[in-house]
């Protein structure tokens, strides 16, 4: 795998070295090792699937809180997204930045975000499916999430949103986001 840094401390973009011949194609999707190697420690727990029929359709930008905050890796298996990373990590030098790739079906690019960070995608095709693994269990009590268009953040979607749920739609504005994250930790201690 070929791993690769982002404006984001701590991201990481993670190519890996596909081997191809007449059957098709073989590429390593996580190596505890290869991470390790790359000063990255992540040992994941889960993993989930999601799928969106729709070309243009928004999913997040989810987290969720301490003591269950969690980092991810994710790719896309069909189709292509545009990937995005959100900073919320007060201390971090990247506080309130974002990332954005492309992942596809095709390229096997994935993306490696750290807790305290936001998570979402645009699908860029129709019938896209991505997989991610995270490092901590689904904590229900612990799930939060930052709009998709808060101007704090001012992500660039690449296309028009033709879909997005109510609960991303109504997430709370950025200027709550601080007590949002300290109820969260008093609400799970």
């Amino acid at each position: 795998m070929k791993f690769a840094t982002t404006s984001i401390e701590g991201a990481m973009v993670i190519d890996p070295v596909q081997h191809t011949d007449s059957r098709g194609r073989f590429m390593r999707a996580w190596c505890l090792k290869e991470f390790a190697d790359q000063g990255i420690t992540f040992e994941p727990v889960q993993a989930n699937l999601g799928f969106s029929t729709r070309r243009g359709t928004v999913r997040g930008m989810h987290f969720q809180a301490a003591p269950a905050s969690e980092a991810k890796l994710v790719r896309c298996t069909q189709g292509a997204m545009f990937d995005v990373v959100l900073d919320l990590r007060p201390e971090s030098p990247s506080y309130g930045a974002w990332y954005g790739v492309e992942l596809s079906g095709d390229n096997g690019r994935m993306l490696y975000l750290p807790e305290g960070c936001a998570h979402g995608y645009q699908t860029l095709t129709s019938d896209t499916e991505m997989h991610y693994m995270t490092s901590a269990f689904y904590t229900p009590e612990a799930v939060r999430g930052v709009r998709f268009d808060d101007p704090a953040f001012g992500i660039i979607w690449p296309l028009a949103v033709t879909e997005v749920s109510e609960q991303d739609r109504n997430w709370p504005p950025a200027t709550r986001l601080p007590s949002q994250i300290t109820s969260a930790a008093c609400l799970t201690s």
